[in-house]
């Protein structure tokens, strides 16, 4: 098992930026949004909504697909690996730049499940050509009510 492997879920927050080369290969490169919930603790504190940028990479055959069909506002699941690159800037300083390099992506949801139709109507590729992860309505698990107060440190 890879030790750097992550799984995110996200808005891209601008359109991919896609680079052809001579030898025929492209690379589309584009930046992915998380957020974490705000919440307020026991004793009255709240801490608010935090949001982290993810710089993406995709090689190979997924250059078609987000060239085709990833745009600014897509909602994507995105699983890949992190890899850390330096370079000098025009002052010499050493900078770093963190990327996750994709192994795949698709479209993700939070909304209600989409047939087929609306999808093609919407012009996404129909479910046959890309897995969309939808997520379930919550089932009507209850849980009994404590009063304890939570402790976990996140």
């Amino acid at each position: 098992m890879s030790l750097n492997k992550v799984i995110l879920i996200g808005n891209v927050g601008k359109d991919p930026d896609i680079r052809y080369f001579d030898s025929g290969s492209a690379v589309a490169s584009f930046p992915l949004a998380t957020s974490e919930r705000g919440y307020t603790l026991s004793n009255g504190t709240v801490v608010p909504e935090r949001t982290e940028w993810h710089n993406i990479v995709a090689r190979r055959d997924q250059v078609p697909f987000v060239e085709k069909w990833v745009k600014k506002g897509s909602g994507l699941y995105v699983e890949g690996k992190i890899r850390t690159r330096s370079y000098d800037d025009q002052s010499g300083v050493k900078r770093y730049v963190t990327e996750i390099h994709a192994d795949r992506i698709e479209f993700y949801s939070n909304g209600p499940r989409q047939t087929d139709n609306t999808q093609a109507a919407a012009g996404q590729p129909a479910s046959g050509s890309v897995n969309i992860p939808q997520s379930q309505p919550a089932t009507s698990t209850s849980f009994p009510e404590t009063n304890e107060i939570d402790d976990l440190p996140f």
